[in-house]
């Protein structure tokens, strides 16, 4: 009778693969999981059986007793669940699928997540704002950082930063000449529809002709700037927002650490699966009878030209 029945299968596998290579950097790429995640497994084993497996502290790493108890029984285990399934399990490996909308830059959280997960890949899927809520409900992505509004049913959402709306304009348009203007100052011009941000790219061909202007979040005119038009800030009208969403049954352990990554949270932050149990970071102290400033968003300009609008 096994010491050990309330382990399941993986965790053995995990715990033998670190056993086999007394090396946890190795293990973990084996298996196609982080080294934190399984240092983890680890050490929740280690809690669950009241011993510890591995020498601490010891270099290079090394089995106890209790370890090489367990490592046998792990074997034995293992290679009779294979023989009764028929085949010998293969980890696959985990990867991350994170969609993203035009004008929405992820570079930041990709370098942060390859550094601190070089053995988890994250898959960058570039998807047409009219697909973001499709492909998450479909699984076609795990999380998609998308432009609102969407329909929140059964999805969580955190929202992150907001847009200002601004006029794109061809380089002659008087408008040209203004730093920002409202919507009174528009009200001569032919206001193309670009209610479409996945076919803006035509539109900003008319503007570029000078047929009329359009209006869009400032990331997409950023995106499609050219050298023929302008964009200028639209002070009275709605701005959008962005948002990571992802579905609420499929809130993984990697889409926990990829909320972290996107929040700024430490590598070794209690809140993050991975460092779960450890010690919170200590907090610097504060001087007495001072408290932090809080972050002061920037104001935009509403100076106009000396010289006016042209007649």
């Amino acid at each position: 009778m096994s010491r050990f029945p309330s382990i399941d299968v993986q965790r053995l596998r995990w715990f033998a693969a670190v056993a086999e290579e007394l090396h946890f950097a190795r293990a973990a790429k084996a298996l196609h999981i982080s080294r934190q995640k399984l240092s983890h497994t680890v050490i929740d084993l280690e809690t669950e059986l009241g011993t510890k497996l591995f020498v601490p502290g010891a270099q290079p790493t090394r089995l106890t007793d209790a370890g090489r108890e367990l490592l046998r029984e792990a074997r034995d285990i293992i290679a009779r669940t294979e023989n009764e399934t028929g085949t010998t399990a293969v980890a696959a490996p985990a990867t991350l699928r994170i969609g993203f909308v035009p004008g929405v830059t992820v570079t930041k959280w990709e370098r942060i997540w390859g550094r601190r997960f070089p053995d988890t890949p994250l898959e960058l899927v570039a998807l047409a704002q009219a697909d973001q809520e499709s492909a998450l409900r479909e699984g076609r992505v795990d999380m998609c950082f998308v432009r609102l509004p969407i329909d929140r049913d059964g999805m969580h959402a955190i929202p992150l930063y907001r847009e200002l709306p601004v006029v794109v304009v061809s380089k002659d348009n008087e408008i040209s000449l203004f730093e920002e203007v409202g919507m009174a100052d528009l009200a001569g011009e032919r206001l193309q529809d670009a209610g479409d941000i996945d076919a803006v790219k035509a539109t900003i061909e008319l503007v570029a002709a000078g047929v009329g202007v359009a209006i869009v979040p400032h990331s997409i005119a950023r995106l499609h700037h050219r050298r023929d038009i302008v964009y200028r800030t639209v002070t009275d009208t709605d701005d959008t927002e962005i948002a990571l969403v992802w579905p609420s049954t499929r809130t993984t352990d990697l889409v926990e650490e990829f909320i972290g990554v996107v929040r700024g949270r430490s590598e070794h932050s209690s809140r993050s699966p991975a460092g779960k149990g450890t010690e919170p970071e200590p907090r610097k102290p504060q001087s007495a009878g001072k408290r932090p400033r809080p972050a002061r968003k920037p104001i935009p300009s509403r100076k106009k030209p000396a010289r006016g609008r042209k007649r």
